[in-house]
């Protein structure tokens, strides 16, 4: 049976990629190899892991994470923190509205789409979760509660609504939902102004879930930016506890112990659908059946505009779907090995191995935008309203589109890809072994898992070939 699985899993790897050479970026980057070999190679690389950790990995490695202690960080350095996250959230709102409605001499759109969405979740899995502190939303809400604390002669304040068990992250969900679709499908959605206005609105939305719920209770499950870095920042080798101490852990160890609530499987099927859905929109087929859909709509009696975000956002929902339903068949394989569990409860106990993945679709896809248009913070951050100024004296700095080589950055993709994959699988294999107390039914819940793998880093490859980026 293993064989037949690795004969399948190689065809699969070799159709998918192949597929998209036509349009994609092996001319321009100018591959030693082709793409196909890349993608044989990944799988490859995915089923000697999988032997591997079947032969040699017979024992949970990744459920405690086993802290080191490293150093204890001092109070005021969160609050410095909280403040420095406030000062740039009011910049991007002060540029957003009153700089030059220019999107590249603008400081908002480059910090939003660049800094904050791509850049952030690096330093979450490198350095752990710092936006809990930088959160200026979280920190006006600290702020508020210790004005109250004061006032009421020390007594804290009870948040008046129970946060709803049942919404568990839905509301996270949501919130990543609107931004894709902010960023992918919305047509003005390179205006500072909206963006600042955007922004603006959910920071409010934000003071008052917490207000009404609770800071911790709210930040933790409903605020969308929030729990998506704190997820991959579960991935970081390093942990700050509450009381200011940093240790040092197993890299991968702090997924193990991921609490499952309401909506976390769809949140991680959304993190990884939308980043897909960014590649796939700019590849052969979607641009060949596109404009059909949006005919559709405009058949339908909307505008073109509408009929055009209408299209794209059933493409949006279509990826996030098909990302789960790769996962569920993939846990439907699973179940047969054992009647012990039943697919509900194997959906929530191997979802944890899908964040690696989420992480190296980040990384993978968003690579070259971080390397190359991160640097225009250097001129922004002299010049942030676009209206010449020259604080720093940085305003003239032009980005350097040679600091790294088309095939440097496809090398780092593909790396990034399969490492992405092999730790999601380590993750599965480890909880497979204590759920079934027989290695040998471990390893053969594990097939599945493997497919699942395979699968996602074919589809991940191919889009990376197909997109040119």
């Amino acid at each position: 049976m293993l064989a037949q699985l690795i004969g399948g899993l190689g065809l699969v790897a070799l159709a998918l990629p192949a597929s998209a050479q036509a349009h994609g970026i092996v001319g321009k980057a100018d591959l030693p190899i082709p793409v196909w070999l890349f993608s044989w190679t990944a799988a490859i690389v995915l089923v000697v892991s999988f032997v591997a950790l079947s032969t040699m990995w017979t024992r949970p490695q990744l459920q405690h994470p086993r802290l080191r202690r490293l150093f204890r960080l001092p109070r005021v350095l969160e609050w410095l923190a909280g403040l420095f996250g406030i000062a740039v959230f009011a910049l991007v709102i002060y540029s957003g509205f009153d700089g030059a409605q220019v999107t590249q001499a603008n400081f908002s759109v480059t910090f939003i789409y660049v800094v904050f969405w791509v850049g952030t979740p690096v330093a979450s899995v490198l350095f752990g979760d710092l936006f809990r502190a930088l959160s200026p939303w979280r920190t006006c809400a600290r702020v508020c509660a210790a004005l109250v604390r004061l006032l009421r002669g020390g007594r804290p304040a009870r948040a008046p609504l129970r946060y709803p068990r049942w919404l568990g992250l839905w509301p996270a969900s949501a919130g990543i939902v609107g931004f894709a679709w902010l960023e992918l499908i919305y047509i003005e959605k390179d205006r500072p102004s909206i963006l600042a206005a955007l922004s603006l609105a959910y920071f409010l939305a934000m003071l008052v879930g917490m207000a009404l719920f609770g800071i911790e209770e709210w930040s933790s499950q409903a605020d969308g930016f929030g729990v998506y870095f704190n997820l991959l920042s579960k991935l970081s080798a390093l942990v700050r506890r509450p009381d200011g101490v940093v240790y040092l852990r197993r890299p991968l160890s702090g997924v193990t112990d991921l609490e499952i609530r309401s909506g976390t499987v769809a949140f991680i099927c959304t993190q990884i659908g939308t980043t897909t859905f960014d590649g796939f929109s700019n590849g052969g087929i979607w641009r060949n059946n596109e404009p059909s859909l949006q005919s559709l709509f405009e058949g339908l009696g909307f505008n073109p505009t509408p009929a055009l975000e209408l299209a794209y956002s059933v493409g949006l929902v279509f990826c996030i779907l098909l990302i789960s339903a790769v996962y569920r068949v993939g846990i439907l394989g699973v179940s047969r090995v054992s009647e012990r569990y039943d697919r509900s409860t194997l959906t929530r106990t191997f979802v944890h191995s899908l964040v690696p993945i989420a992480f190296a679709y980040v990384l993978a896809h968003y690579f070259s935008l971080l390397l190359w248009q991160s640097q225009a913070m250097v001129y922004l951050a002299s010049d942030p309203l676009g209206n010449g100024a020259n604080i720093f004296g940085t305003a003239g700095f032009q980005i350097d589109y040679h600091l790294s080589s088309y095939a440097a950055i496809w090398y780092v993709q593909v790396a990034a890809l399969v490492s992405g994959h092999v730790g999601g699988l380590a993750l599965a294999h480890d909880r497979a072994l204590v759920l079934y107390k027989d290695p040998e039914e471990a390893v053969r819940s594990q097939y599945w898992m493997l497919a699942v793998m395979v699968a996602f880093t074919s589809f991940g490859l191919w889009l990376l070939s197909a997109v040119g980026t």
